[in-house]
């Protein structure tokens, strides 16, 4: 396990998930970064949901 002064004295290393704009100003300071685009899942009524649901 890494002790808290280990990671202390290295550089941060990001992953980003979902606001590019964090990501690119992270980027722009010179912070290893990797970016994934996510977004929720769209918000579905609920009997959709259950049907779905028992289908899968």
């Amino acid at each position: 396990m890494t002790r808290p002064e280990e990671l202390l004295s290295r550089r941060p290393r990001v992953l980003n998930i979902g606001l590019e704009h964090f990501y690119r100003e992270l980027r722009r300071q010179g912070v290893e970064a990797a970016h994934v685009e996510w977004r929720p899942p769209p918000r579905l009524e609920r009997d959709i949901e259950d049907i779905l649901e028992k289908i899968l």
